[in-house]
């Protein structure tokens, strides 16, 4: 594998340099001092913003991107062979590394790192974790896959010793990291065109786990299952949260929800201390992760009122129920939910939420993910009172899958409705805003939901 010199700046070329984490990854080598240019398929707010901090960003797939003088690139894991600008770099002998790969080497000039993982949560919990780091003025450098208002992005360079970056599990990824302190949020079944089946998932999870060494700590759910096979034999330490449904280090009792379903907590530690949490995002889950973000700055002897303050301003990142604006009374937010555990969780919270009839407006992302887990996602939309359907975001995936698959939205919405809830369907984004002109009223609440673009539609409706 290739090792970048960092104290040796060099050209670096980033292919899908549009995403949330490579994008952020160019930026903090662009700051290191590093000439840093990309591609991407579309422009985007993110290549924009890229662009205008003198990055050059091309547009489309070609190979004669690739030019000679580029000393290295970076790839995203959609990238596969075929890619014209892969087959230019291969043809060319440049060497290469992976987004996690480059993540991983970024880990090792830092004293902590920390690798937050999990199949859900991993960026609102990156962004806790944050916050307190931020309060507790440890300087620290971030690298989380969604903006944060209080750094006003992605991504931020520090002089201190942390380094707090998401660790995802998909393609096994997160297998290239150098975490000295691990957090696992949860393990589910997801990304299941990778891999075989959720034996497979908790197989790669006690590898990341393995990662950490023996002077390290390993925090981690003990709500997942079994979760002693993923810790048993570790030589880090092993710090453990809980919703309260098994024993653990951290647990909350009390719980107490505000006007908009954000709750308040009273937690438990091993300290035998007690004091009052309260959150300015809603939802159980986001308790939970609140949990590991504790645990986490408890174990690095931030100060427990540092913790509370930072927590109780955390208001939450981009896409993660966002309050956009509101419309003829109709309240709009957006979430990136995808997952059926995602989705059930976002529409729990929003019942806590003043609304009269909730809408939920879901486009669903990839026909694997689609089809593995169907009756699932037909079941956590029913949560909402009326369900709009958009098309399938097809992301890595090429469209022929979804017929070969014999998986469409229409499947999707024939679920939906025979479990008795109201579903529809449209092609476009234009049908669906002008149906939900047509039938959403004053008081009622909307939310765009998934991980693709289906967050225009809100913002057409606001006038953004």
């Amino acid at each position: 594998m290739y090792e970048i010199n960092f104290n040796a700046p060099c050209r670096v070329y980033f292919v899908g340099i549009g995403g949330i984490s490579m994008s952020g990854l160019a930026e903090l080598l662009l700051r290191e001092g590093f000439t840093v240019s990309g591609s991407d398929r579309n422009s985007s707010g993110l290549t924009r913003a890229l662009e205008a901090k003198g990055i050059v960003v091309k547009y489309g797939e070609s190979a004669s991107h690739i030019t000679s003088d580029i000393d290295c690139a970076v790839l995203t894991s959609a990238i596969k062979d075929d890619n014209l600008e892969f087959q230019a770099i291969r043809e060319k002998g440049i060497p290469w590394l992976s987004r996690a790969q480059l993540l991983g080497q970024l880990m090792k000039n830092y004293k902590t790192s920390i690798a937050i993982s999990g199949t859900h949560g991993k960026t609102t919990t990156s962004s806790m974790v944050s916050e307190i780091l931020l309060h507790g003025d440890t300087d620290p450098t971030l690298s989380i896959g969604g903006i944060l208002k209080s750094i006003g992005g992605n991504i931020r360079i520090g002089a201190g010793d942390y380094f707090v970056a998401e660790a995802c599990e998909y393609t096994n990824s997160f297998l290239s990291l150098f975490p000295t302190i691990g957090i696992i949020l949860n393990i589910e079944e997801d990304h299941l065109d990778f891999f075989r089946d959720l034996a497979h998932i908790r197989s790669s999870f006690r590898k990341f786990a393995e990662l950490i060494p023996a002077e390290g700590c390993l925090i981690i759910n003990a709500d997942i299952p079994d979760y002693q096979e993923l810790t048993e034999g570790l030589p880090c330490r092993i710090i453990t949260f809980s919703m309260g449904g098994n024993p653990a280090d951290y647990y909350p009792d009390q719980i107490t929800w505000d006007g908009f379903g954000c709750p308040s907590f009273v937690l438990h530690g091993p300290d035998a201390g007690i004091q009052d949490f309260r959150l300015q995002v809603p939802g159980l889950h986001n308790i939970c992760n609140a949990l590991a973000a504790i645990a986490l700055a408890d174990y690095l002897s931030i100060d427990r009122p540092v913790c509370r303050e930072a927590l109780a301003s955390f208001a939450g990142t981009d896409r993660r129920f966002e309050y956009k604006g509101s419309v003829g009374g109709v309240t709009i937010i957006d979430d990136y939910a995808h997952h059926p555990t995602e989705i059930t969780a976002t529409l729990s919270a929003a019942e806590k939420y003043p609304h009269k009839t909730l809408w939920c407006v879901f486009q669903p992302h990839t026909y694997s993910r689609t089809r593995d887990l169907l009756k699932d996602f037909a079941k956590a939309l029913s949560l909402a009172d009326k369900v709009v359907l958009a098309d399938i975001f097809a992301s890595r995936e090429p469209a022929s899958l979804g017929v070969s698959l014999g998986i469409s939205s229409e499947v999707l919405r024939d679920e939906i409705r025979a479990l008795g809830t109201e579903c529809y369907y449209f092609p476009s984004f234009d049908e669906i805003e002008t149906f939900l002109l047509e039938n959403c009223i004053n008081g009622d609440m909307l939310i765009t939901m998934g991980a693709g673009d289906v967050l225009k539609i809100g913002e057409n409706l606001l006038g953004s």
